[in-house]
């Protein structure tokens, strides 16, 4: 079975005392591939070296996550585009708009969400978003920077049909992650009437992890418990749900990885 994380922080410190026995039981998992978002200038070095410690593994993405959008979001973007500029990246990510823990910085939040989408689409790379309590607000921003290249992953996806149906329109994915085993969540009503031709399989490790472990650290392994819940869902094979989801993971990150990316120049 192949299977693909489309969003671990699998480089945080929360990983430091194992990292590799954490990719390995991953690995014997079947999980082959890990797509990797930045959250800011802090987390690029980790980043970086843990895409140098499992080339054939680890994609890295850059961008700024919105959540670290503060008075320096200025800096922090500058700090983004230089490495844009430096060397291919699978996505921009992660970006967006979170308006759970703080609303202090929307405006900032969106006028950098907007100039992270324009650099993904100006490098024809996928934009990975985090949508947390805003995700018609994102909706309505992506519907205006409208654009052929525009295309990505609503990370952490855990909404209604309306929702789902708005995001697949704009010719996105769902990121499906461990809420959709929380037996409160909802999500499971929300699939039922979503094709898998629209999802992807994510961890967002080390957070969010599935049941059974709940509350406690994520890794990449257990994406096993979010695609088993989801073929029950679905009512289909294991097997199904890992090749289709693992399918348009490759859809969406593939071009990004063959090609290589500069500003105002794809060579």
């Amino acid at each position: 079975m192949y299977l693909v994380d489309t969003h671990a922080h699998l480089y945080l410190k929360q990983f430091e005392q194992d990292r590799a026995a954490v990719m390995q039981r991953a690995m014997d998992k079947g999980i082959k591939e890990f797509y990797l978002p930045n959250i800011d200038s802090t987390t690029i070095e980790d980043l970086l070296q843990l895409e140098e410690d499992f080339p054939e593994a680890c994609f890295a993405m850059m961008g700024l996550h919105p959540c670290s959008v503060k008075e320096n979001f200025q800096a922090e973007l500058t700090i983004v585009k230089e490495w844009l500029e430096k060397r291919p990246f699978c996505a921009v990510g992660e970006i967006g708009i979170d308006l759970h823990w703080d609303t202090t910085f929307f405006e900032q939040q969106k006028e950098a969400f907007r100039q992270q989408i324009h650099w993904a689409i100006e490098l024809d790379v996928p934009i990975v978003i985090h949508s947390r309590k805003s995700t018609w607000e994102v909706i309505e921003i992506l519907k205006e920077e409208s654009h052929p290249k525009l295309r990505g992953i609503f990370h952490c996806f855990g909404g209604s049909v309306e929702e789902a149906e708005a995001i697949i329109d704009l010719g996105f994915y769902l990121g499906i992650g461990g809420v959709v085993t929380f037996k409160k969540a909802g999500l499971d009503k929300t699939l039922e009437k979503v094709d898998l031709k629209h999802l992807v399989l994510e961890t967002d490790a080390p957070y969010l992890a599935p049941v059974p472990y709940r509350g406690k650290r994520n890794e990449s392994a257990y994406i096993q418990y979010i695609a088993e819940r989801i073929s029950a869902i679905k009512g289909v094979a294991l097997e199904q749900v890992a090749a289709i989801t693992s399918q348009n993971a490759k859809n969406i990150f593939v071009k990004a990885q063959k090609k290589s990316h500069l500003f105002g120049e794809v060579r």
